[in-house]
This record gives structure tokens, sequence and C-alpha cells, in this order.
């Protein structure tokens, strides 16, 4: 059954808020476990507050439709964030796998708040742009820090590993 521009676009609204919900939860179990990576450390647990205002806009946002995010999507994603960090944890190099991670999923939600923006400006949804597009920004700066320091953080866990100090977290 075929459902309207604006049904579409209060789905994509719900699905973006469960992903906020995914990367409080993914980076919250990474920034746990950082002990050799302060910056690192330091920028996750900012993001995780940018990504906790990125999921009270699109709250915002859906209120103002007359609706609220799915409880059950948002459980699923935390769960699914939760498992995702945990995957990584028993592997030595798991820093290099989570900067690899993360630098994929702020171009996953890059990719969202793009989408979300161009289906706000097809319903008219005008006051929701600016959020969006402040959310954007905000991924955009993410995965642009995180894809500056791949090469720092892959040579940085290297030479860990190679005199034998603690090379992972």
């Amino acid at each position: 059954m075929a459902s309207s521009m604006h049904d579409t676009y209060i789905t994509g609204l719900k699905n973006a808020h469960a992903l906020e919900k995914q990367a409080v939860q993914l980076l919250s179990r990474q920034v746990e476990r950082l002990e050799n990576y302060p910056e690192m450390s330091a920028k996750m647990q900012q993001h995780i507050q940018e990504s906790e205002t990125q999921a009270d806009r699109l709250e915002q946002i859906l209120e103002r439709h007359g609706t609220s995010n799915s409880m059950l999507k948002d459980f699923a994603t935390q769960l699914s964030g939760n498992l995702a960090a945990l995957m990584h944890a028993p592997m030595q190099d798991e820093v290099v796998k989570n900067t690899f991670a993360n630098y994929a999923f702020e171009h996953f939600e890059i990719a969202a708040y793009r989408a979300l923006i161009a289906m706000a400006e097809a319903v008219g949804d005008q006051q929701a742009i600016p959020l969006l597009r402040e959310s954007l920004a905000e991924e955009e700066r993410t995965a642009e820090w995180i894809g500056q320091r791949i090469e720092k953080t892959m040579l940085e866990y290297a030479q860990r590993e190679a005199v034998g100090m603690q090379a992972g977290v």
C-alpha cells in the first residue's frame, strides 16, 4: 500500500531518531574502553552529547507533526548499538575497527540527514530544515574529524603494539 510523502517523511524522522539512539549506545560503550586514546575519547564524548541533542531535535519535529519516536525502533537500534560495540571489544585492534566503523556510521547519518532535508523541503516543513541542517553539520564535522585521524590512529595502534604496550583501547 502506497503511503504519502508526508508518511514517508515521518517514517524517516522516526528512523533517524532511532539511529541517534543507536549512536549514543555505540559511542558510550566505546568511550568506556578508550583509556589509551584520550583525544578520541573526548571527541566521542562530545559527539554523544551532540547525538542526544540531535534526537531531541527530531523529537521536536515529530511532536509538531502530532506523533513521536518509535519506542520499538529506538529499543532495537540501541540494542544493536550495544551489540556492535561488543563485537569489536575482544579484538586486539578494537580501536582501529571502531574508527573504521564510526567513519562509516557518520556517513550513514550524513546521508540520512540529507535525505530528511530533501523530504522536509518536498512536504513544506520549513521549520524542520534549520534543525536538520544543524544536525547534518554536526555529523559532517565528526566524520571529517574521524577521517582526518584514520592514519594517525592506525599508526598509533601499530606503534603501541610493536613495543608491547596496551594498544587496542
